[in-house]
């Protein structure tokens, strides 16, 4: 081969762009009334600092833990959740590390029994495989004042019960990454094993991302870690995709390192140099025996189980919901319960989505509420729907009506005593057609004289003379009767 096809051929790779290899590890703070392995209460958020602890959160000698059965059925149910195999053994193991928010010096983790293994979600056509699911208990958290030579240690939440999921790097941009993250967050929530609220730190998320060229080995992976929100993740891996295909086009060379996300400088920072398995000598927890996961063990776990997103999508669907309002409604358990109900008295499924996702949303916005802080009745937003349907109201009347409707009012009721049903009276509306007529004779001469769509400028005086109550078919026809055509 010559010299300049050699040349021509490297020219060709270097340009070729980066691809983009992500796994993700992704943490939830299971829903139990107390801790994984002692029975401290869990729910400490909003709790003075250090007030939920115990001996055995402290680290204190000659304590044991006693395992939460709640939290291994949540696990199982999770992982069911997830497609995954939870038959068999598991096992904890201490994962030893010296932190000061690990007061035992060590954490309770699964290493190669996890509870649940070889799962898989499918998002937008994208098989994305699971590789564990392992229970475990949290850390404490340390505070950095700013510009203080301290930093402030609270354990409140040392000891919560944590699930731990793991996927292959199966995913290849930051898109694919938050529907991940947002489907995930959808089944723990429906499932009710995990609150997944990233912004109270019940939903964490680390990112495992390399780079390299198209054809040739993967490269060396960086991690960030402590990602608490769906918009960071995102971020993150834009920032760090640009900056890794940045060193290596200068000739660099990427190192295998743990990294921080500073939200504010919208950039990745070292933390420290990655750890590999040998640095925490996995051992078996002596305290804690294997647990065998039975087949009947399961099929209990499973009775338990409420409808999953996917079910719910399926669901939607076949009801004539439209797929985009469909996958809205099946990835928001508040909105969906809400929506299933307000959909059993009977009304016109996309309709119900149409004014729910839009209206009703748009208005909680504008609020700063949320659907469950609401007053609104489900049965009171299907009425609504209904009598716009019945031509009782009109869809401008409907929102007029809309903040008293939120605010827990019945709509038929306040239709009955406001007077606000549609006017069909043809007099009433040949009247108006008139008085609309005669204060715009330009417009009569140009629809008469064939521009018919000049006719919008007379059905809107028309309209607001009835004060919307008007039906406006009913003032089409009139108005094209008036006006001869």
């Amino acid at each position: 081969m010559s010299q300049a096809a050699q040349s021509s051929i490297t020219q060709s790779q270097t340009n070729q762009p980066y691809a983009v290899v992500i796994g993700l590890e992704v943490h939830l703070q299971l829903r139990t009334r107390s801790k994984i392995f002692s029975d401290c209460p869990a729910d400490y958020h909003g709790a003075a600092p250090n007030t939920f602890t115990d001996p055995l959160t402290l680290g204190l000698p000659g304590t044991l833990p006693t395992l939460n059965r709640e939290a291994v059925e949540l696990g199982i149910m999770f992982g069911l959740g997830l497609n995954c195999d939870v038959s068999g053994f598991t096992q904890f193991h201490r994962k030893n590390y010296f932190y000061p928010d690990a007061p035992k010096n060590f954490q309770l983790s699964q290493y190669d029994r996890p509870i649940a293994r070889d799962g898989y979600l499918d998002i937008a056509g994208r098989r994305i495989r699971i590789m564990r699911a392992h229970l475990e208990d949290d850390a404490g958290k340390l505070m950095h004042p700013a510009y203080a030579p301290y930093s402030l240690l609270d354990l409140n939440r040392a000891g919560s019960p944590l699930i731990e999921m793991v996927t292959e790097a199966d995913i290849t941009n930051a898109e694919q990454a938050r529907a991940f993250l947002e489907t995930v967050q959808a089944i723990a929530q429906a499932l009710g094993v995990s609150d997944a609220t990233p912004e109270e730190g019940k939903m964490r998320c680390d990112v495992n991302l390399s780079v390299h060229r198209p054809g040739e080995p993967w490269g060396t992976k960086c991690e960030v870690k402590n990602l608490n929100s769906f918009r960071s993740v995102e971020r993150a891996i834009v920032y760090e995709t640009a900056r890794q295909t940045r060193v290596l086009d200068d000739g660099g060379r990427i190192t295998q390192d743990t990294l921080g996300w500073d939200e504010g400088g919208g950039k990745t920072f070292l933390m420290r140099t990655k750890e590999g398995e040998a640095d925490y000598r996995y051992f078996p927890e002596p305290d804690l025996p294997p647990l065998d996961i039975t087949p009947e063990w399961i099929e209990r776990v499973r009775a338990r189980m409420p409808e999953l997103p996917a079910q719910k999508l399926e669901r939607y669907l076949a009801a004539g919901v439209r797929e985009n309002d469909a996958v809205t409604l099946s990835l928001n358990v508040g909105q969906s319960r809400f929506y299933d109900e307000a959909f059993k008295a009977g009304v016109d499924a996309q309709k119900l989505a149409n004014w729910l996702l839009t209206d009703v949303t748009g208005a909680l916005a504008f609020s700063e509420q949320r659907l469950e802080q609401s007053a609104l009745q489900p049965a009171h937003l299907a009425s609504l729907v209904r009598l716009i349907d019945a031509g009782t109201i009109s869809g401008k009347i409907a929102k007029e009506l809309l903040p008293d409707v939120l605010a827990g009012h019945d709509p038929a009721a306040l239709v009955q005593e406001r007077g606000l049903s549609v006017v069909t009276d043809t007099g009433a509306i040949d009247a108006a057609i008139d008085a609309a007529m005669s204060a715009d004779p330009a417009t009569v001469e140009k629809v008469r004289g064939g521009n018919i769509k000049a006719m919008n400028a007379l059905f809107g005086p028309v309209m607001k003379a009835m004060g919307g109550q008007a039906k406006p078919e009913v003032v089409r026809e009139r108005l094209t009767h008036k006006l001869g055509l």
